[in-house]
């Protein structure tokens, strides 16, 4: 069984917290998915990815390519079709308590400069654990990621 672990981002922006998470998923051997309801922001993301820092490589593609079954990081809108053991969401998308379950981790990450992506991570929070999944928050605002609030599955 999985849990939702909840990154709220107050230090620094998507495009630099993502990388480091996605590195440590990879790290592990987990395959990822990062699910955004919007193609035309995970296109830009892809861009992120791939003007990275000099001496790290993040290997990743877009859904929809030839090769989404053999991508250690694929982005997408829906389902994963990379053998994804960790689910990333951004941009508010949804995940089910299901898809919780289902993966070995998945992780919600909103920015914490925005009202309403607070918020929605809040209600995600709210209906995830009250569907049994085990939960953590993780808050970067010390300026490093520092566990603040735990939820255990029922």
């Amino acid at each position: 069984m999985g849990k939702a672990m909840f990154y709220h981002l107050t230090q620094r922006p998507l495009e630099a917290a993502l990388p480091q998470l996605l590195t440590a998923s990879l790290g592990r051997g987990w395959n990822v998915a990062v699910r955004g309801p919007d193609p035309a922001r995970l296109s830009w993301l892809d861009e992120r990815l791939w003007q990275g820092a000099p001496d790290s490589f993040l290997p990743h593609g877009i859904a929809g390519g030839p090769h989404d079954t053999e991508q250690p990081v694929l982005l997408t809108t829906g389902e994963a079709s990379n053998q994804a053991t960790v689910l990333m969401t951004i941009d508010g998308a949804e995940v089910s308590a299901d898809e919780v379950n289902a993966y070995e981790r998945t992780c919600v990450l909103f920015n914490g400069f925005e009202e309403h992506a607070v918020a929605q991570a809040r209600t995600q929070w709210k209906a995830l654990t009250s569907a049994g999944c085990a939960a953590e928050y993780w808050s970067e605002e010390s300026g490093r990621w520092e566990m603040k609030a735990e939820s255990a599955a029922s």
